[in-house]
């Protein structure tokens, strides 16, 4: 894979970028003086709590079914997430496997090299994504499932449930009741694994809802942004009480990109779906070069021509 990571233990700070723009240019237009404190302070970390806007009350359900050719367009980096979650998970043997949210079953793909024994059913509320899967890998089940309301059978134990990226698009107050309702039926040692992409406040990010509410489609995207996703410190509270061990850290991966052009083919498979979704062919054009010129002003060009994606990532490994 291009591009190394780092890991750490605690939260990253947030950096707003679209807020700390508009503060720094209305304090810079009241006192000339103001521009030399902003451009200190511009190191120090700001944390700004996330407004709620308008939810996905369904797993990444939404009026367009997405793109298993998309996502797949950076596999590789995409699923490395998937084997740093894995090795974590404390089982040597587990029976039943429940990959939530399988994509087009790269993370299924690699529970099943690892755990070659196991019965894994994987699910996902795309049909595109379950038919890509089952082309894949076509020994193993799955399933297209909203795991809003998804139940597994209780006559067959689960073992592990493991998600790739995909509690980032619920309702912050629904994912520890889903936790909680798919992990307290099983077994004691039974784990619940899962990472998520913590990366709202990356320019990659914060810079599509800039993009929107500057342009022409201001109303039409008014209100189009996820939950934020709970702290560290937030999940450890909220699952430790029916598990008897949780381990949370955070790892932020820095992908090497060809271009910035690369950068929105990323964030097109995944985080700007819910705006492009919403625009005209038309709009969808001018809407991605406003967003290629702002991701040009704030990721520079390495030596080698390529373009450093920082992506952090949250990883919880419960165990009932």
């Amino acid at each position: 894979m291009n591009g190394y990571h780092i890991k750490t233990s605690i939260s990253h700070p947030a950096k707003h970028v679209l807020v700390f723009q508009i503060i720094k240019t209305m304090y810079s237009r009241l006192n000339p003086t103001a521009t030399r404190l902003f451009a200190h302070s511009a190191r120090i970390p700001i944390r700004i709590s996330r407004p709620v806007h308008r939810h996905f009350t369904t797993t990444m359900s939404q009026a367009k079914d997405w793109s298993a050719n998309q996502y797949l367009k950076f596999e590789n980096e995409r699923t490395q997430p998937a084997r740093d979650l894995l090795s974590h998970v404390p089982l040597t043997a587990p029976k039943r496997i429940i990959d939530l949210g399988c994509g087009p079953a790269n993370s299924t793909t690699v529970l099943a090299t690892t755990y070659p024994s196991a019965t894994i059913t994987g699910l996902d509320s795309s049909p595109d994504m379950i038919n890509r899967a089952k082309q894949v890998l076509p020994d193993r089940d799955f399933h297209v499932e909203d795991l809003s309301t998804y139940t597994p059978d209780p006559a067959k134990p689960v073992d592990l449930f493991f998600s790739n990226a995909v509690f980032q698009w619920l309702k912050a107050d629904d994912r520890i009741a889903i936790i909680k309702r798919l992990l307290q039926p099983q077994e004691k040692g039974a784990v619940f694994a899962l990472q998520v992409p913590y990366n709202l406040d990356e320019p990659s990010h914060a810079l599509m809802q800039e993009t929107a509410v500057a342009g022409p489609w201001a109303e039409k995207l008014a209100g189009v942004q996820r939950d934020g996703f709970q702290s560290p410190q937030e999940l450890y509270d909220l699952v430790k009480p029916f598990c008897s061990h949780v381990h949370v850290f955070e790892t932020s991966y820095y992908h090497a990109l060809e271009s910035h052009e690369a950068v929105i083919e990323w964030v097109k498979g995944t985080g700007l779906r819910p705006f492009l979704d919403l625009l005209e062919d038309s709009e969808k054009e001018v809407f991605l070069k406003d967003y290629l010129r702002r991701l040009q002003g704030a990721y520079p060009v390495s030596v080698d021509g390529r373009v450093l994606l920082k992506y952090p990532r949250l990883f919880m490994v419960a165990v009932k």
